[in-house]
């Protein structure tokens, strides 16, 4: 049980491109549920942890990095599943470390069992760390890593 004194956390977690299209995209891959009902899962997984989640999702780069960088001063840190943009996104890269906030980038499939383009990641150098390949659990561990992580630095 968490310490009912902490303050509480405010996390945005970014959806990527076609992220929209969880439950009916390709399901042995990326799994059924759709990211409404993930993003419920990581409202509750939040409630536990004393952590605010703020969901959005875009296909749109820019509107991703504009996300970024209104999270400077509003949140303490960033859940991201860039999708695609993971392999081709030095703008996302660059608004992430721009903003310096603690970033964690989740993915539901194991992006390094996959193509090989997959395997690159443009955004694991500037996050402080990445999960991927537990389906929609990958989600809840990677909000786990980033609370715990938040409250040890405000320790």
């Amino acid at each position: 049980m968490l310490n009912s004194t902490l303050e509480p956390l405010s996390i945005l977690a970014l959806h990527g491109p076609n992220l929209n299209l969880l439950g009916q995209r390709e399901p042995g891959i990326y799994g059924s549920l759709t990211l409404a009902e993930i993003n419920r899962l990581l409202e509750q997984e939040g409630l536990k942890l004393q952590a605010k989640v703020f969901p959005m999702q875009s296909n749109h780069e820019g509107i991703l990095i504009d996300a970024i960088h209104g999270a400077w001063g509003q949140h303490q840190g960033i859940l991201i599943n860039p999708g695609a943009y993971t392999h081709t996104s030095v703008a996302l890269r660059d608004a992430i470390a721009g903003v310096n906030l603690p970033t964690v980038e989740v993915h539901l499939s194991n992006i390094y069992r996959r193509e090989d383009f997959r395997h690159h990641s443009y955004i694991a150098p500037v996050a402080i760390g990445q999960i991927s390949g537990f389906g929609c659990q990958s989600y809840i561990l990677g909000l786990q890593a980033l609370v715990h992580h938040l409250r040890s630095i405000q320790a």
